[in-house]
């Protein structure tokens, strides 16, 4: 084993986990990936797995469903040959070998060439639509194909089965002409056939193409996440670009031009530009735009047309100040020369952001956080904790008696922003336990007895609130501060995850950048000692939505770790028993009295009741019959569409010039206010909150609860 170094830990959560990309060329450096993320999760991770036979059949098994999930590029024979593998990845990987890895690798670009080589004669023969014949999506379950013969049978089904959707659409559209003009002449079901397979060969370019950008290291990251993997659903490794989005994604910003790029015809075009950043302040360069070469300051450009995607991003990024030059291609077809001057881009739609709501004479607030970002290079940037303790103070100085605060999909983020947060509403005490590698506990607490809001408060929840989020209702929930609102049930993710610089791992690195491994290395428990892990935090107020009855949270991923408890610590909490449980009460009886309520649990199980269809007619008219029974089973629904809350929203003062900035940024408000219109539940969350204002006393106990 190489020099090992002192391992620096960074706290964080999460729950989504993020694409993986390029390292560099080096094969040899594989071996040394496997060496060094083999060491990191055996010697770092909370429950460590025991890697065996069994550990390896599950790694075989993930990987090859992350490599060929939907079985259109293996055949039966080459499953045959890997099988011989299929006990020995263990054996591989303590070994720091890679065998497995370049045998499937290599026969999958082999396969893939293979099918980008005959799927474009499948599509120059019309498809027979009255033909009697089926398709099974169920792809885990469905047999791979015998022979290269059956997988372009295997191919036509699926083309086909594309096939359809696209001809019933274009069918509507000609529909839809003749309705609004009598005089149009339908095309002809010839003609569509044809234009159907010209939409879908141009699809299947793109779908090829995104492949072809992908390199061996893309691959390898496939394989070395299958056996993070089996550690626990939140243990993953991040190749060098993917841990800068990881960066990106928890703390909203970046370092680059403001723009959104694609990939389409080998050509990168600009598909949309964040307001406020460079490209957006110069008004040289709109979506449609098209990359051709990229320059630094006095270098020669490069020509980036067919670049990968995500090294052509690596060029145009940098520093804060610094220059560089684009070479547009307008939408006019004119070329010219763009410089930029970089600079921070901050991405407002992952920030915390706030409303007033008005209802009978009653003023509340709303605050939204997607996330729980934080800068880790410097917590004293901006961090979700320090904008929330913004919004509360823009609330409260517009008079608002209640606050929602809106946690729905919320995936989680930094922990100290959650301790910092829920400082906010109680006077101090413990927020969080953490468990960490090797039985050792601590005690996260607020110790400022500062309170920003004393009011009235309602956490809006549902099944994809995780982590952070779970420990900030979870807190707020026990202290019997809050009144938590939503679904059943969080996703119950109690575990915490460190992000490990696997280049700080090995001394004399000459491999490149080896990228970071975020490591499952402690579990959360609430102060009742209860850990939220697969149970997740119980709403007070249960609200059900149109997944209620799917399979989404911690418990249905593959590995978690279970669910225990540890010893609960001593909190005072806040005197609210009587009123909450009367707001409680009230809300419950609205509820069940509430028609859309009723409707919408009816959706949830309708949806339950589809999710396990996998069978499909590849006949036009069985393919329209399935459709409409569909619709009219899903026409009852349609209802839920009709509802309209009585609450009015209103933009802080503060907020206005932000908002007013650009069209952007105005519409992007107005749709977030016509959205809350529409919202069932923040009604229901406002009416708690009413009820809570009707009541007196609202203030803490003194009791002190030692459990």
């Amino acid at each position: 084993m190489k020099k090992i170094a002192a391992l620096s830990l960074l706290l964080v959560g999460g729950l989504t986990l993020v694409a993986f990309t390029k390292t560099i060329k080096n094969p040899s450096k594989d071996k040394l990936l496997v060496e060094i993320i083999s060491y990191v999760l055996n010697r770092g991770h909370f429950s460590p797995s025991q890697i065996d036979d069994s550990f390896s059949e599950n790694v075989y098994m993930n990987y090859l469903n992350g490599l060929d999930g939907r079985h259109q590029f293996f055949i039966k024979a080459d499953i045959n040959n890997f099988n011989n593998y299929k006990r020995k990845i263990d054996d591989q990987i303590k070994a720091s070998k890679v065998d497995f890895f370049n045998l499937s690798h290599e026969k999958f670009l082999q396969r893939m060439e293979q099918v980008k080589a005959f799927y474009p004669d499948l599509l120059k023969k019309p498809f027979d639509f009255s033909k009697e014949e089926r398709i099974n999506t169920d792809y885990e379950n469905v047999p791979y194909a015998q022979s290269l013969s059956e997988l372009k049978t295997v191919w036509r089904k699926f083309l086909k089965f594309n096939a359809l959707g696209i001809y019933a659409g274009l069918k509507e559209r000609e529909e839809d002409k003749k309705a609004a003009d009598s005089t149009y002449v339908v095309k002809s079901d010839v003609a569509l056939e044809v234009e159907t397979r010209e939409v879908l060969k141009e699809d299947m370019k793109y779908f090829f193409e995104a492949r072809d950008d992908l390199n061996r290291n893309d691959f390898f990251s496939v394989y070395v996440n299958a056996i993070a993997l089996q550690f626990d659903p939140h243990t993953s490794y991040l190749a060098p670009s993917a841990k800068d989005r990881f960066d990106q994604n928890i703390s909203g910003k970046f370092e680059g031009i403001g723009a959104r790029l694609t990939k389409r015809n080998q050509e990168i075009e600009i598909v949309e530009v964040i307001s406020g950043g460079p490209v957006w302040r110069g008004k040289l360069i709109e979506p449609g735009d098209k990359i051709l070469k990229v320059a630094q300051v006095d270098e020669t450009p490069v020509d980036v047309v067919g670049m990968r995607l995500d090294d052509v991003i690596k060029l145009i990024k940098g520093p804060k100040g610094t220059q560089v030059f684009l070479t547009i291609k307008k939408v006019d077809g004119s070329i010219t020369v763009v410089p930029i001057t970089r600079d921070v881009i901050e991405l407002e739609e992952v920030f915390a952001k706030s409303t007033i709501i008005e209802k009978n004479n009653q003023r509340f607030g709303l605050i939204h956080l997607p996330r729980f970002y934080v800068d880790f290079t410097d917590y004293g940037n901006r961090n979700a904790a320090t904008d929330v303790k913004n919004e509360i103070a823009k609330l409260k100085a517009e008079g608002v008696e209640g606050i929602v605060f809106d946690l729905r999909n919320n995936g989680g983020g930094s922990l100290q922003t959650v301790v910092d947060m829920a400082g906010y509403f109680i006077e101090d005490g413990p927020i969080v336990q953490v468990k960490s590698t090797g039985g050792q506990k601590q005690i996260l607490s607020d110790l400022d007895k500062s309170i920003e809001w004393d009011g009235p408060l309602v956490i809006m929840v549902n099944e994809f609130s995780a982590s952070a989020s779970e420990i900030l209702a979870a807190a707020l929930q026990d202290y019997k501060r809050a009144i938590v609102l939503g679904s059943k049930q969080t996703f119950g993710k109690g575990t915490v995850q460190n992000v490990i610089d696997l280049n700080q791992i090995i001394s004399n690195n000459t491999y490149g950048d080896l990228g970071a491994m975020k490591l499952t290395t402690d579990k959360f428990y609430r102060i009742n000692g209860g850990s939220t892990q697969l149970e997740g935090v119980k709403s007070d107020i249960i609200f059900p939505n149109r997944y209620a009855y799917i399979d989404t949270g911690e418990k249905d991923q593959d590995n978690p770790l279970e669910w225990d408890k540890i010893s609960p610590t001593d909190y005072t909490l806040w005197s609210s028993g009587d009123q909450y449980k009367y707001a409680i009460e009230r809300s419950q009886k609205r509820l069940a009295d509430n028609p859309f309520v009723q409707l919408i649990d009816e959706q949830a199980k309708w949806v339950k009741s589809r999710q396990n269809n996998y069978d499909f007619p590849l006949n036009f008219e069985a393919y329209l019959s399935k459709n409409e029974s569909i619709d009219q089973q899903a026409e009852k629904f349609e209802k839920l569409k009709e509802f309209k809350n009585i609450l009015s929203f209103k933009a802080l003062e503060k907020d206005l010039p932000l908002i007013q900035k650009d069209a952007i940024s105005k519409e992007k408000r107005v749709r977030w206010e016509e959205s809350l219109g529409k919202d069932i539940y923040v009604d229901e969350a406002i009416n708690v909150l009413s009820d809570l204002t009707k009541l007196k006393g609202n203030k803490r106990s003194i009791a002190q609860i030692k459990q």
